[in-house]
């Protein structure tokens, strides 16, 4: 592990913002970091509110898009609401089918099977909405590629509304609209929505012609609270608003799907990280196991009883799933030490039998083991397909560009992606890509980074700066939970290896002049106990977490790392 300590920012701003908001010089250094400058900066921060959400109408082509969809209700159209399979898809495809069923009668839902269609817009779901006489689809999570796909649409007398947030290419499709604030000549102030931000945005455009804000669409929240932590998006800006008040309806008021979801698990109130870990993984592995129709038909479903049953069947799910993605990452480690590839600077692995519902996964456990650059493929179909995950700092969707020559189709973004090539080709796109990564990559990236928040001693740590730290939730990439970092401390005895297999390492730390002690857990640091043992001095990096027991709370460090 590299530990690198943030830059402190300017001594004058930490004590402007320590007398603005009358806290330690700590607390002021975090809130800097994370671009908080000023008392009106923190009270944002601190208190979101649904009123700093942006007019959805800045977002290039959203007039367009309002406009063809009150067309469509006019003239009782039938509309298909098309998604990808993966979280961030069903969450949006029962966001926008939920809304408009409310408005219209005539609206309908659409996956694409992830073994027969693959990722986003196909030709398969054209035909069957021309079969079934639909006039218009609202793709969410995917289009902004389908240039062709979209193009054949329109011949057949099918419009498009796109509403994607992945990186688009040279040409924007020819669609009645096409929301994606990553276009280039989209002026939206926040570019890092989902896709069931961006979808959020169409209906909040939708309901502002009745009068209506974004405080009376509350309840969509919980799907785009689970949106953004399960499609990893910075947690920052408009989404930290999203995500605040979507995380409030999770733990009050949620939808009965996820209400039958968070029954299975012994949570009485979950963070953002329990979403990514609990809630998402159950819904993702309806469509890596089965079909990303059981996820919508979960999450839109009303009656408590039957939202119960289908959330029993998608835990099944996800049951199969972990057996399956542990299988197949041992038999990928066991190839990539047969073929002594542990040298290299990217992890290429392939085996046609290999399950592809869950091939995103095993690349980022391979990405775990070795930290490079990782693409895992299987047969599907005529090609093979690829989930890519990269190392932080490493933009993966770049170095796929570069190879393009030897690709089919791919898509995603910088630290994941998914592409398709024919079989020959696997082995010429096998070196090309290690090529392009060792051109590229800065060699440090390759060893797996701690970045520190402040150095701090245990006597900083009580409850009024938990307090305030918790305050800092909900927790993603551009506000990360603080890390800290204490030198020269002690065990004072009591450190052990714990667990049923002793891989976890249980201290009690303390400075060896000052009183303030704390209970430490570093899971998986089994192996570290000798570090501490003897009353060897060390330092730790660890975040501050809260263990409950017997009904008591008191604070431990979450160690991240030790070392002598």
């Amino acid at each position: 592990m590299r530990w690198t300590l943030k830059t402190e920012p300017e001594t004058k701003k930490i004590e402007a913002l320590q007398e603005a908001l009358q806290v330690d010089a700590t607390i002021a250094t975090l809130l800097l970091q994370r671009g908080v400058e000023t008392f009106e900066d923190a009270k944002k921060f601190f208190r979101p509110s649904l009123k700093e959400l942006h007019d959805p109408f800045l977002m290039k082509d959203m007039d367009k898009a309002v406009a063809r969809i009150e067309k469509a209700i006019a003239n009782n159209e039938n509309i298909l609401v098309y998604g990808d399979y993966d979280v961030d898809g069903t969450t949006s495809v029962a966001l926008m089918s939920t809304y408009l069923k409310s408005v219209h009668n005539l609206v309908y839902t659409y996956i694409p099977n992830r073994y027969d269609e693959g990722y986003g817009v196909s030709y398969k779901g054209i035909n069957f909405a021309l079969e079934n006489n639909f006039t218009l689809i609202i793709a969410l999570d995917c289009g902004i590629k389908s240039v062709e796909k979209v193009a054949h649409a329109k011949s057949l007398g099918i419009d498009f509304i796109i509403c994607d947030h992945h990186r688009p290419g040279d040409q924007i499709p020819e669609a009645s609209a096409v929301l994606d604030p990553k276009r280039e000549d989209c002026e939206y102030p926040y570019k890092e929505l989902c896709g069931c931000g961006v979808g959020f945005k169409l209906i909040e455009a939708l309901a502002s012609k009745e009068g209506k804000t974004a405080a009376d669409l509350t309840e969509y929240l919980d799907l785009v609270a689970t949106a953004i932590g399960a499609d990893i998006v910075p947690i920052d800006g408009e989404n930290r608003v999203l995500a605040y008040f979507g995380l409030q309806v999770i733990n009050t008021n949620p939808r009965p799907g996820i209400k039958a979801i968070l029954t299975q698990v012994e949570k009485t109130e979950l963070t953002i990280t329990d979403v990514v870990f609990v809630v998402a993984p159950r819904i993702n592995a309806a469509g890596r196991m089965k079909h990303g129709n059981y996820a919508v038909t979960l999450l839109t479903e009303e009656d408590e009883t039957l939202a119960t049953k289908y959330a029993e069947e998608i835990n099944d799910y996800n049951l199969e799933r972990r057996e399956t993605d542990k299988k197949i990452t041992e038999e990928a480690l066991k190839q990539i030490i047969e073929h002594k590839e542990q040298d290299r600077l990217t992890t290429v692995v392939y085996h046609e039998t290999w399950h592809k519902g869950v091939i995103g996964i095993v690349a980022s456990r391979l990405t775990e083991t070795y930290y490079r650059p990782t693409l895992v493929f299987t047969k599907s179909g005529e090609f093979l397909a690829a989930s890519a995950r990269s190392v932080k700092g490493f933009d993966v969707y770049n170095a796929l560009e570069a190879c393009s020559e030897h690709i089919e189709q791919f898509g995603g973004h910088k630290y994941a992606a998914g592409l398709t090539l024919k079989e020959e080709n696997y082995e010429a796109f096998k070196k090309a890509f290690e090529d392009e990564v060792s051109k590229t990559i800065d060699r440090d990236l390759l060893t797996p980074e701690i970045k520190i928040d402040a150095k701090i001693e245990l006597s900083t740590i009580d409850s009024k700066f938990n307090r305030i730290l918790k305050q800092f939730a909900p927790y993603g990439p551009n506000n990360m939970t603080p890390v800290f970092l204490t030198e020269n401390l002690v065990d004072t005895g009591y450190g052990k290896r714990v667990g049923g297999d002793k891989t976890h390492l249980r201290l009690t730390a303390k400075h060896p002049d000052a009183p303030e002690q704390l209970v430490g857990i570093g899971f998986s640091m089994g192996d570290k106990f000798d570090i501490i043992s003897e009353g060897k001095p060390f330092k730790a990096v660890y975040s501050i977490d809260e263990n409950e027991w017997q009904g008591n709370v008191s604070l431990q460090m979450k160690l991240r790392d030790i070392k002598s």
